[in-house]
């Protein structure tokens, strides 16, 4: 989106006039505090960035070409068998080496796309080959693939075979056989390996650190973190002091924790320290915030420091403004972002459409469903599952019904979110019977219900009145080890008339508050979590060059592949887990 003046559109977007803007490419403007900025050109019309292109390649010579083709082929035939071994073997002719710079650009490769489990098996494989001088540098490797695999039998293998050959110890070993403990969840064995190099060595390197921080806040040892933090921050006889990774980690810590005041804090002292404030920083702070103009302020202040949003900034924001129901300005964000040159991930749409879903905006969230597909962001059940709430949400029940048919039809299969959703909407209709058709046919499907679906079924015997049944349903949470929610209670405690029904239900809230207390569990919502990862850039890009890539050293082991995985280093959540989180959760709600 471009914005006329120093300041970006955002900065003024909680002022936005309520202009929808919906399939016509006609150019909508509004007034922002006094200043005219362009919303839309049409609503998500479609961008230049975004239409697929084939690069030009350019190549030394026919031989160079046939080269990088055959590469190309192998890299495919591998990524298509699962499997490295079969495929490189068929390479060799008449027990011939494989060339070296193939071999080497193969495992740099998979090293650049995270195949970890490749990398390990080509490792493997070339232990065992006479005419591969498997060296030191090639261990390290292996031990630490089987870091990143979480495989710490394998790493301790490794590590002792090295050992017995007589090399020496190293920082790389030590640290990768660390990670895989931690990744393992086997994290007071990370520690040991951790102090033990700290008091005889290999001296821990700033990786050490950071991947020890991270072991600790995913063990939810704050105390041991933070410790580990301050001596390094604080102490004069400190090897080196935090980088910028290790207060990412700790802000991130504090969030987790839920002590914000700590995390900017932490923040500050990045500045005052002379540590680099990046765009990962910023993700951070606002990943904190619920409110709509913390997060604005936040972003505004990014972009004054200059800091370039990414699509993580971009879907935080947008999220705060559809939580806050502000849905044209959450698709004025969305706008700016395709106008920035930023590219949607399939998560930032089903934020936007979620914004659209929950307000029943039906035909706007159509938009938006449309065109994940034209911009090759296949949507996933979450996005059916938003898009399906947005019918129910518009009370168009009929509507709900045959887009879960298309759901079906397009190959998906519901689950316990999808049937909730359904019986949200037969509940506020006041359609009982129908609420238990649906959840007959989730039954019969194999899905067991969750602490939604009993709180929806109370609330519909709850419309009629029914106490009886409404007890019937309490007792079946519990008894399938779900933990009542407030709703459940209040719907208990307000269908009681008499003193026996009264007493009864306060009976029955007070056990299961008990039976909580007893068992030690979060009165939280049980949810399926979603496995599906992001997007991979589908752009018809060249593959990577093996020339250039077997110019890279082989023995950099600096962890230089972490640098892509910030935003997951410092925790943001998954947006497809939260997204389908919050949907269910407001499956318990009747906001229209």
């Amino acid at each position: 989106m471009e914005a006329i003046g120093s300041q970006s559109l955002l900065s003024f977007s909680s002022n936005l006039c309520k202009t929808k803007v919906v399939g016509n490419a006609n150019i909508c403007k509004v007034k922002v505090n006094g200043r005219l900025g362009i919303v839309c050109q049409g609503m998500l019309a479609p961008r230049k960035f975004m239409q697929r292109r084939k690069k030009v390649e350019v190549f030394k010579d026919a031989a160079d070409e046939a080269k990088q083709k055959n590469w190309r082929k192998l890299m495919k035939e591998i990524e298509d068998e699962g499997s490295a071994v079969s495929i490189l073997r068929n390479q060799r002719t008449k027990g011939d080496a494989l060339p070296r710079d193939l071999v080497l650009g193969t495992l740099v490769r998979f090293k650049q796309l995270k195949r970890w489990n490749l990398v390990g098996e080509i490792l493997e494989w070339l232990r065992c080959q006479h005419w591969w001088n498997f060296s030191e540098m090639d261990f390290l490797m292996l031990i630490t693939a089987y870091g990143k695999l979480g495989d710490f039998n394998r790493a301790e293998r490794v590590l002792k075979y090295m050992n017995k050959k007589g090399y020496p110890p190293s920082v790389i070993s030590h640290t990768a056989l660390m990670e895989a403990y931690g990744r393992a969840g086997q994290y007071n064995k990370a520690e040991t390996i951790f102090r033990r190099m700290q008091l005889s060595g290999p001296e821990p390197s700033p990786l050490t650190y950071q991947i020890i921080l991270k072991t600790f806040v995913e063990g939810k040892k704050f105390d041991e973190a933070e410790a580990v933090f301050q001596s390094l921050l604080t102490e004069e006889r400190a090897p080196f002091k935090p980088d910028q990774k290790m207060f990412h980690m700790m802000i991130y810590m504090y969030k987790k924790a839920g002590n914000y005041d700590k995390a900017r804090r932490l923040f500050g002292q990045m500045a005052d320290r002379g540590i680099p404030q990046s765009t990962v920083t910023f993700n951070s702070l606002m990943s904190f915030e619920t409110n709509y103009k913390e997060v604005s302020n936040i972003y505004d202040q990014m972009q004054r420091a200059g800091c370039r949003p990414d699509v993580v900034s971009y879907a935080l924001l947008i999220k705060a403004y559809g939580n806050a129901r502000r849905e044209d300005e959450a698709l004025a964000v969305f706008e700016e972002m395709l106008d920035a040159g930023v590219r949607p991930t399939r998560q930032a749409y089903n934020i936007l459409l979620d914004a659209f879903a929950r307000c029943g905006m039906v035909e706007e969230a159509q938009t938006v469903f449309k065109s994940m597909r034209r911009d090759r962001c296949n949507p996933d059940l979450c996005s059916y599952a938003t898009m399906l709430s947005a019918y129910v949400n518009a009370s168009n029940m009929e509507g709900a019904e045959k887009f879960f048919k298309r759901l079906k039809d397009d190959g998906l299969q519901p689950n316990v979110v999808i049937y909730g959703t359904l019986m949200k909407g037969y509940a506020k209709a006041n359609d009982l019977e129908k609420v238990m058709q649906v959840y007959e046919r989730m039954r019969m499907e194999g899905i067991e219900a969750n602490q939604t679906i009993f709180t929806t079924i109370m609330d519909a015997h709850g419309k009629n009145s029914d106490f009886g049944s409404a007890v019937v349903w309490f007792k079946e949470m519990c008894s399938c080890g779900l933990p009542p929610d407030q709703k459940a209670k209040n719907i208990l405690l307000s269908l009681a008339k008499g003193p026996e029904e009264q007493a009864e239900a306060r009976e029955l809230v007070g056990d299961a508050v008990s039976n909580l207390l007893d068992q030690g569990v979060n009165e939280i919502s049980q949810f399926p979590d979603s496995d599906e990862g992001d997007d991979e850039d589908e752009d018809e890009d060249v593959p990577a060059d093996l020339s250039k890539i077997t110019s890279e050293k082989f023995n950099e082991f600096d962890d230089e592949d972490d640098e892509d995985d910030e935003d997951e280093d410092i925790g943001l959540d998954s947006f497809e887990d939260e997204q389908e989180t919050l949907l269910a959760n407001r499956l318990l709600s009747s906001r229209d």
